[in-house]
């Protein structure tokens, strides 16, 4: 496929794609690191783009979203309120009763373990909630 192809044409994996490249810096660089992640813990994710250009992660659900700002990459848990976090990712959208949210700012170091144990956590509870 070639760059000149729409929006509606692309794939939404190929538009998180683009949007890595079209960052070209280091919110490029993490949001692709925190996508390998969450493939990684669950390699069943359905990659959506909603939003006009939010990256979502799905799986029974939505597990997160994938937002990136001038000094911050944002991933926000759909049912993060719901789930334990025992590592204290969470730093950001904590007094919701539903989201919570991590942002990683330039030179963060990211817990992947932490983090993967987090993906599994939502996919976990989205399929609980499935069965119902």
């Amino acid at each position: 496929m070639n760059n000149s192809a729409s929006p509606q044409s692309k794939s939404p994996s190929q538009l998180i794609d683009a949007r890595i490249e079209e960052l070209g810096d280091w919110r490029g660089r993490m949001l692709s690191r925190l996508r390998g992640l969450i493939r990684e813990a669950d390699p069943d994710v359905v990659e959506e783009w909603k939003w006009r250009g939010v990256p979502v992660w799905e799986d029974a659900g939505m597990i997160c979203t994938g937002e990136t700002y001038k000094a911050v990459v944002k991933l926000t848990f759909a049912k993060g309120a719901a789930l334990e976090d025992p590592s204290g990712l969470f730093n950001s959208s904590l007094e919701g009763n539903t989201r919570r949210a991590i942002d990683f700012h330039e030179g963060d170091a990211i817990n992947a373990e932490a983090l993967k144990a987090l993906v599994r956590a939502a996919v976990s509870l989205n399929k609980s909630k499935a069965r119902k």
